[in-house]
């Protein structure tokens, strides 16, 4: 058994929320000897710039375009490493502990950050959840997309299949009752609270910036907090923010530009797909191998084949992978039917190399166009 399905066999209980309350005392301390450090000063506080926490690059890049100079930006996230397996070390909790204001996105990538932030005295730090500034959509399986073995499944699909006339009973109300009728009634109503609560329900898509849109919420609310925590620097963030949300419509304009005037409206991503929100602003179809928050990697072959017959079937000239990527399913089905292998940034992270370089969120997003008008035409 391969360990990612090891690590399915523990129920209920994910890897993160393990760490996050074996971590859960350590912060304590931690963030009493970090909340020592700033009240050890406090008529030089005002002279330190602010200290923001932020927990991938899309968050890290917003905040930094709006405070330029006048405050210290830390990503968690290493360059290069996958969002989706994050896990805080000491040293992480201890930096969330010492600053002002914590950005993090919410949903299944940050379910370890409830846990650490319960153990801290939340009247000293600010947070902000970019899943809370904007109209959420709850995560879909499209056709022919790779369900993913949940750890809360419990079980493997021949476990499954052994057990259906008893266990499978129950959570069938639950989760299984068809995903069809996970549908519309239920997408919108309750976003503020499902997903978060650690109950089971819809699951809410957690890749809220890929959409430029969005992004311009998310950019609005970061300068309206930043400048409630600095305001002697207020009036330098609001004009920052000016210019990098002018920035951001031409970016959208650019995309729509493209996709408005496309010959197709449909794209193929042989990978995750953390484009909902993206897909949804511009009205596009999309067939992927797995829904975005997956942590699978390998596609099982009737996924594949149905990639593959889509792209022959519709004329593809392009599929997609996404950033961080092993790539082996766009290859695999490139091969098979011709079309062209090109990556379409989901912007959770870039490689080490980008970070030094400085590339920034409309940078990979100005790839995007460029390889959306290739996809579409």
């Amino acid at each position: 058994m391969a360990p990612d399905a090891a690590k399915a066999m523990v129920p209920k209980i994910s890897m993160k929320k393990i760490i996050a309350c074996l971590m859960a005392c350590f912060a304590v301390f931690a963030f009493a000897a970090c909340s020592l450090n700033k009240s050890g000063t406090p008529d030089s506080k005002g002279k330190e710039p602010l200290k923001i926490i932020c927990t991938n690059f899309a968050s890290y890049d917003f905040v930094r375009q709006i405070v330029g100079d006048k405050a210290e930006v830390t990503m968690l996230l290493k360059p290069g490493a996958e969002a989706h397996s994050y896990e805080p070390s000491p040293k992480d909790i201890q930096a969330i502990g010492k600053s002002d204001l914590f950005v993090y996105t919410g949903g299944d990538s940050d379910e370890w950050v409830d846990g650490i932030l319960n153990s801290m005295d939340k009247s000293k730090l600010k947070t902000l959840k970019m899943m809370d500034t904007v109209k959420l959509y709850e995560e879909e399986m499209s056709e022919g997309m790779q369900e993913e073995e949940h750890e809360h499944h419990h079980d493997d699909k021949d476990h499954h299949e052994e057990d259906k006339d008893h266990h499978h009973d129950e959570d069938k109300e639950h989760h299984h009752d068809d995903k069809d009728s996970h549908d519309k009634e239920h997408h919108h109503d309750d976003k503020e609270h499902h997903h978060h609560d650690g109950e089971e329900g819809p699951e809410m898509d957690e890749h809220v910036w890929t959409s430029p849109a969005n992004a311009i919420q998310i950019v609005k609310a970061l300068t309206e907090t930043i400048s409630g925590l600095d305001k002697d620097n207020a009036q330098t963030y609001q004009k920052n923010a000016e210019a990098y949300i002018a920035k951001l419509e031409k970016l959208d304009k650019d995309f729509h530009d493209v996709i408005d005037h496309a010959k197709r409206k449909e794209i193929i991503v042989g990978d995750r797909f953390p484009f909902l929100y993206f897909a949804k602003e511009f009205g596009l179809t999309y067939y992927a191998a797995f829904p975005g928050c997956s942590t699978d990697t390998e596609a099982n072959p009737a996924t594949i084949a149905f990639l593959v017959d889509k792209v022959k079937e519709d004329h593809i000239p392009v599929v997609f992978h996404i950033e961080m990527s092993n790539e082996q399913m766009s290859k695999a089905i490139a091969e098979a039917t011709g079309a062209k292998n090109e990556l379409l940034n989901a912007v959770h992270n870039v490689s080490d190399e980008e970070f030094k370089k400085g590339v920034t969120y409309i940078d990979l997003m100005n790839h995007n166009v460029k390889v959306l008008k290739e996809a579409l035409n």
